[in-house]
């Protein structure tokens, strides 16, 4: 018998305004029932805002509402692990924002305590159910550019013209976000290519602060071999001018090119013809990975972004910024 499945979420930051907090409500079978901000006044205004019924601000007291059925685990990455272990305890499945967690580490922890409480883990990689990605992931599997050979990701964006007044953001401060914007932005690309290629089975490269606006890494360099012996390299460099964000895909007939966070455009090239889809998002980008999360909690699908596939992503990261942090 179809359920709807009650969600309580921690965290209640500028992701959950648009991109997940509505897919909760407006997925079919789901709900949003119970929201927790530390600040337990800016989570009783969320709460209203967003029509929730509940509001708390204590992270274990949402975790024990009986009404509270699944948990959505929106804080920076220092707390995800912490989150995470307290609803497996619950006995409660647990859908936790990317970076999965701080380190590999933390993710193979996460992992056991889920187990061992037979709940499910997913990870916010939410470019998995989106109808863009698909496309490219049809393309391939079609054999549009024939046998894929190599790949190349590049992600360019400018340092901000100066400190905020309050103080450099979570993101840069390596003791809340694990690393730097490597982890929070690259995370997403190289997930995509675990989901599109295969899983990355070896990798190298630098991690460095070239800028020295903040102390995590501003760019970050990368080889790395798939499993199934498609090669790649990739840039991420965060102290540029200028804004550039793609991936290219190469094959034996083709190529196929597309960004990840900009314009939605993905396109083929091939030796005769371009071709060009325009596929736009949809309003609450987490809404079809939530739909997919709902549905296998109510067996009628699978969710494509589990904990040990965010954990790969993780991995990889670790590999490429070990060095800098001298961990």
């Amino acid at each position: 018998m179809t359920r709807t499945v009650r969600w309580g979420m921690i965290g209640a930051g500028d992701v959950t305004e648009v991109k997940s907090g509505p897919g909760f409500r407006k997925a079919d079978n789901s709900a949003l029932v119970a929201v927790m901000r530390r600040n337990g006044a800016l989570a009783e205004d969320y709460a209203k805002r967003h029509g929730v019924p509940r509001w708390y601000d204590d992270g274990q007291a949402l975790i024990d509402d009986p009404e509270v059925d699944a948990v959505y685990i929106a804080t920076p990455p220092n707390v995800h692990q912490h989150y995470t272990l307290l609803a497996a305890k619950a006995g409660k499945p647990v859908y936790v924002e990317k970076p999965m967690a701080m380190t590999f580490a933390e993710c193979q922890v996460m992992i056991d305590a889920c187990e061992q409480a037979k709940v499910p883990l997913w990870v916010a990689y939410y470019r998995r159910s989106l109808p863009r990605f698909l496309k490219v992931k049809a393309l391939l599997e079609d054999g549009a550019i024939g046998d894929l050979r190599s790949v190349t990701t590049l992600l360019y964006r400018p340092l901000p013209a100066s400190v905020p007044p309050d103080g450099l953001p979570w993101r840069v401060l390596p003791e809340v976000a694990g690393a730097g914007h490597f982890l929070d932005v690259g995370s997403h690309m190289l997930d995509l290519l675990d989901y599109l290629v295969s899983p990355i089975r070896a990798v190298t490269g630098f991690a460095a602060n070239q800028a020295h606006q903040y102390p995590s890494e501003d760019q970050v360099v990368a080889s790395y071999q798939f499993e199934n012996g498609v090669l790649g390299v990739g840039l991420w460099c965060f102290n540029t001018s200028y804004t550039f964000d793609q991936i290219e895909l190469v094959g034996t007939k083709g190529k196929i090119t597309f960004p990840v966070y900009d314009a939605p455009t993905i396109t083929l090239t091939t030796a005769d013809h371009q071709q060009q889809f325009e596929i736009a998002n949809p309003p609450h980008i987490q809404q079809p990975m939530i739909q997919a999360m709902v549905d296998e909690l109510n067996g009628s699908g699978t969710c494509p972004s589990t904990g040990h596939t965010a954990a790969r992503t993780s991995w990889v990261m670790d590999q490429l910024v070990a060095a800098y942090y001298k961990r």
